[in-house]
């Protein structure tokens, strides 16, 4: 006997659901309890006893597969057309189906608040990522209580929800020890989360935690490959415990985010490939396209910036460097879809596949600028800390490109050619380079029809419909509080009909001053003004930014500006996006990125001048702990020293692509600063004798030029006595790392330095360590 159909609405989308169970039309999360169902007598002889039934989702309803990967373009996947071969994907594409208009925020904390809440980015608090909040009401990056997560409604209807991956959505300051853990995944619904809390890991060394606990950096192998092992022990245990449970996973690497780093058989596979250029590697994407029909027939594509030159006009050594780090991003890209394969594989083997729907958006924004005109071999340590990043520096380590000793980037022209057929990149809000990304959407058991949808889709759509697919209602009232309405619609509607109209039809975006407001069908956007290869001019607002006007029903690549030719349609469209930035919380606009942004959220915790930590064994986030960047300190330790002539950290904070480390090395006290990895970037002041074993205070006093990343003469005193005394040219103003830690006692992660293994202990006991601080940029010794 067949299954009944029924039909249940989300907004306003229609989905026939064969599960045989209606949509739950639960107002409040969770409901109130409902009265005893036995009898309560004197004595168990005449009572009857009822348990509270537990809450279980429709029957019928099916597993949840949410995949979302990290700064990957529109054309760089195979399945949309791209040079780098991703079977995995073209596998879920092919007994499913491929939308071509799908959007996303042009950043990365903003997409993922968007993706898992269901509003607009801003009118959540994440107007900007989360390393440059501000204190205003949609860029504080704080996810408000009355919009909850997609995570929390399923668990309260039912389902085992995990994630796995990265978590970007919890201000800098609360990634620490003493939390607050609400906006941790698991304060976010999921009950289980392994995986990192930044926009960044390093893959061979990442620092990851389980729950809200840190856990051992990988001994070996990568972060890809561990997210797939542990995703598929959860499974198995989560079926071995409640089999009839559906689940909902949220699986999001961070792997083709910078740094670029994949095993070294991986990049190998890949050698020679991209010797041709991103001129012709973009060229081909879109024929591809053109010939999948991914992209209209007269697609051509948008021309090269001016800013990126022509592949034929660089010179040998250009080509050779800039192809070694396309080969790298691509054996990223092709390692990460074949560690998602195995998770695949493991739901078809264990008979889920069928009632799993699985969405998979490719690439939470456009291709990343962010390294440069050929690439950098640290490209934050070039943004904040000077870091050289030539073509001469990227030949001198072009063996180490891509491994555990590299945390490199590819240059402008890949990232171009990676979001063919559009323009521009990641940030860029304002045009489809930024924001169009790729979807795939897999149920075999509800899809039967296979092929491509093109109507207009948005990442605030992909909780709606969830919702819908699982037949379970958005409530009015979640934990107590009330909900703010949902902007996305359900596109469940498009399952089933490709021809079906488009219900999403007015989205508004905004990133870092560039914006845009598509409505049914045409895109007003503004041209960017703070350009990757230029310098940014400070007498510049947003508001001095020119408007330009598409048809996109005809113009799908956004190629042809009609903003001269209809000025009174770009005046109706712009004033919508007024009217959608004010209802969204988009105001006050800010373009800016600089040091200071950056150092913005640090005002979520008291400003301090003094640390004191007791004891050793202590590890913090970086942003959690003293800042030792452009001024003067003094660290000050009481130790007790094992034994005379021994090695181990004592102090350390970041790692060896930038930070200090305060050390014994064979016994002798040192300061070193690491500014980068590349050779000639470490500067150290050791003392000539080892200190002797027993109690000890040492210092390490360090003066400041003045400025930024200036230098400064570092003192190191035990016991009130001078031991050490030397001058360090260059510092650092930011940690190049995101998840990078201050350790005491030990160097977790990446070390800062060699001089000690990479799992050392100190030789002894540490009681006591303070920290003083100087004013930010001043000139002087503490007194």
């Amino acid at each position: 006997m067949k299954p009944k159909h029924f039909v249940t609405l989300i907004g306003s989308s229609w989905l026939t659901l064969a599960t045989g169970a209606a949509s739950l039309a639960q107002t409040t999360l969770p409901p109130a309890p409902l009265p005893f169902a036995g009898k309560v007598g004197h004595t168990y002889a005449d009572s009857i006893a009822s348990f509270p039934k537990p809450v279980t989702a429709p029957a019928g309803a099916p597993n949840v597969l949410l995949f979302l990967t990290d700064d990957t373009g529109f054309g760089a996947a195979s399945t949309f057309g791209g040079p780098v071969p991703t079977p995995n994907l073209d596998r879920l594409a092919a007994r499913g189906l491929i939308y071509n208009r799908f959007h996303t925020t042009a950043m990365c904390s903003p997409t993922r608040a968007a993706l898992l809440t269901g509003r607009n980015h801003h009118a959540v608090g994440n107007g900007t990522v989360a390393n440059l909040s501000t204190g205003f009401p949609g860029y504080d990056n704080i996810l408000p209580k009355s919009a909850a997560t997609i995570a929390e409604i399923l668990r309260q209807n039912g389902y085992s929800t995990a994630m796995f991956g990265k978590h970007h959505n919890t201000p800098e300051p609360y990634v620490s020890p003493a939390g607050p853990f609400d906006m941790w995944p698991t304060g976010l619904g999921f009950e289980y989360f392994y995986g990192f809390m930044a926009a960044e890991t390093n893959q061979f060394q990442p620092a990851l935690y389980r729950g809200t606990t840190p856990v051992p950096t990988l001994k070996e192998g990568v972060l890809d490959k561990a997210l797939a092992d542990d995703a598929i022990h959860w499974l198995h245990t989560q079926k071995a415990a409640a089999p009839d449970k559906p689940f909902f996973i949220y699986y999001a690497p961070g792997s083709t985010h910078n740094p670029l780093q994949a095993p070294r058989d991986w990049i190998e596979k890949f050698r020679g490939k991209f010797d041709n250029g991103w001129d012709a590697v973009r060229a081909e994407t879109i024929a591809r396209q053109r010939g999948k029909g991914l992209v209209p027939a007269g697609t051509t594509g948008t021309p090269r910036p001016d800013g990126i030159m022509a592949w034929k006009n660089l010179s040998p050594d250009q080509k050779k460097v800039n192809a070694r780090l396309m080969e790298v991003y691509a054996a990223m890209l092709s390692y990460q879809d074949a560690q998602i394969g195995r998770l695949l594989d493991e739901i078809d083997r264990m008979g889920q596949s069928g009632n799993t729907l699985v969405m998979f958006i490719e690439g939470d924004n456009g291709a990343a600028p962010e390294a440069g005109r050929d690439g950098s071999p640290n490209p934050m340590g070039a943004f904040a800390n000077n870091v050289r990043q030539d073509v001469p520096t990227l030949l001198a380590d072009f063996d180490k490109l891509g491994g555990p000793d590299s945390v490199a980037g590819y240059g402008w022209g890949w990232a171009w050619a990676m979001n063919a057929p559009f323009s521009w990149f990641k940030q860029f809000a304002s045009h489809l380079g930024g924001t169009r990304n790729g979807l795939v959407v897999s149920w075999p058991d509800r899809i039967a029809a296979r092929g491509l949808r093109t109507q207009f889709t948005d990442v605030t759509d992909v909780l709606p419909t969830i919702l819908d697919a699982t037949g379970i209602k958005a409530s009015d009232s979640v934990n107590g509080v009330q909900q703010q309405p949902i902007d996305g619609v359900s596109f469940g509607y498009s399952f089933t009909s490709a021809a079906a109209p488009e219900r999403h039809t007015t989205q508004y975006f905004e990133m870092m001053g560039n914006r845009g407001l598509y409505h049914d069908g045409w895109l007003a956007s503004t041209t960017p003004l703070n350009l990757p290869w230029g310098k940014a001019d400070p007498s510049k607002l947003p508001t001095d930014y020119k408007w330009e006007l598409y048809d996109l029903r005809r113009d799908f690549a956004q190629a042809h500006d009609l903003a001269a030719a209809q000025p009174a349609k770009l005046a109706e469209m712009q004033a919508l996006f007024d009217q959608e930035a004010k209802r969204n919380q988009v105001f006050p606009l800010d373009d800016r990125l600089n040091l200071a942004r950056f150092s913005a959220s640090a005002k979520l915790l008291p400003q301090r001048d003094r640390y004191t930590y007791w004891g050793g064994e202590i590890s913090l986030p970086s942003p959690s702990a003293a800042p030792l960047f452009d001024r003067a300190f003094r660290i000050t330790t009481d130790v007790d020293i094992a034994a005379t002539g021994a090695t181990g950290p004592l102090v350390a904070l970041g790692g060896k692509f930038a930070g200090w480390a305060f050390y014994l090395k064979d016994g002798k006290p040192t300061a070193l600063i690491s500014v980068s990895q590349l050779d000639g970037d470490q500067y150290r002041i050791a003392a000539t004798q080892p200190l002797a074993a027993g109690r000890t205070r040492l210092t390490f006093d360090f003066a400041y030029d003045g400025g930024i990343n200036a230098g400064g003469e570092m003192v190191i005193v035990t016991n009130g006595k001078e031991i050490a005394r030397g001058r360090i040219p260059r510092t650092i103003s930011k940690l190049v790392e995101m998840t990078d830690t201050f350790d005491i006692g030990f160097d977790a992660d990446t070390p800062v330095t060699g001089d000690y293994p990479a799992d050392s202990r100190f030789p002894g006991t540490i009681t006591r360590v303070d920290i003083d601080l100087g004013k930010i940029g001043a000139k002087g010794r503490l007194p």
